[in-house]
C-alpha cells in the first residue's frame, strides 16, 4: 500500500458537486492499493498516519485534538510511465480487492481514535485542499 500524505489547513473532497467529506487541519492521506496488499498492512499504514509527527510542532493526528485525516481512494499512485506517454495502471490493485483494503486504513485510523472523512471510493472526485508548509510525504507499507 501507498500513501501520499499532506499537510492541511483544511481540505474538502466533492463528488457530482456535493461535499462528501472535510476536515480542518490534519492530514490528507491519498491511499493506493496494488495487487499484494493485506488488511495488516492497512492497519499499519493506519497506524503510521495517526501516529506520523508532521503537524505543526511535531505533533501528530492522535496528539492534536481536532485533528482530521481525510482518505482519498487514489489508484493512479501505482501509475508507471516509465515508457511511452500513456500511464499503465497494471500495478493497481482493481477495485475488489482495493476498496476493502482502503475502508479498513478508514476503519483502523477510527479505531485509534482519529477523526476521519473520505470520498466516494471509484467516484469521479474533486479535492480541495490548503497544503500547510507545503508538507508532502509518502508512506509505504
Amino acid at each position: 500500500m501507498r500513501a501520499v500524505v499532506q499537510r492541511v489547513v483544511r481540505a474538502q473532497v466533492e463528488v457530482d458537486g456535493v461535499v462528501v467529506g472535510s476536515i480542518g487541519t490534519g492530514l490528507v492521506a491519498l491511499v493506493g492499493v496494488t495487487h499484494a496488499d493485506t488488511p495488516t498492512q492497512a492497519e499499519a499504514l493506519a497506524r503510521k498516519i495517526h501516529s506520523l509527527r508532521v503537524l505543526r510542532d511535531e505533533r501528530s493526528v492522535a496528539e492534536v485534538p481536532g485533528a482530521g485525516v481525510l482518505v482519498v481512494s487514489q489508484f493512479t499512485l501505482y501509475g508507471d510511465a516509465r515508457k511511452g506517454r500513456r500511464p499503465t495502471w497494471a500495478a493497481a490493485a482493481p477495485g475488489s480487492v482495493a476498496e476493502p483494503l482502503v475502508q479498513a486504513v478508514v476503519t483502523h485510523l477510527r479505531q485509534l481514535g482519529a477523526e476521519v472523512a473520505t470520498g466516494v471510493f471509484g467516484a469521479d472526485m474533486r479535492v480541495d485542499l490548503v497544503n500547510d508548509g507545503p508538507f508532502t510525504v509518502l508512506l509505504e507499507a
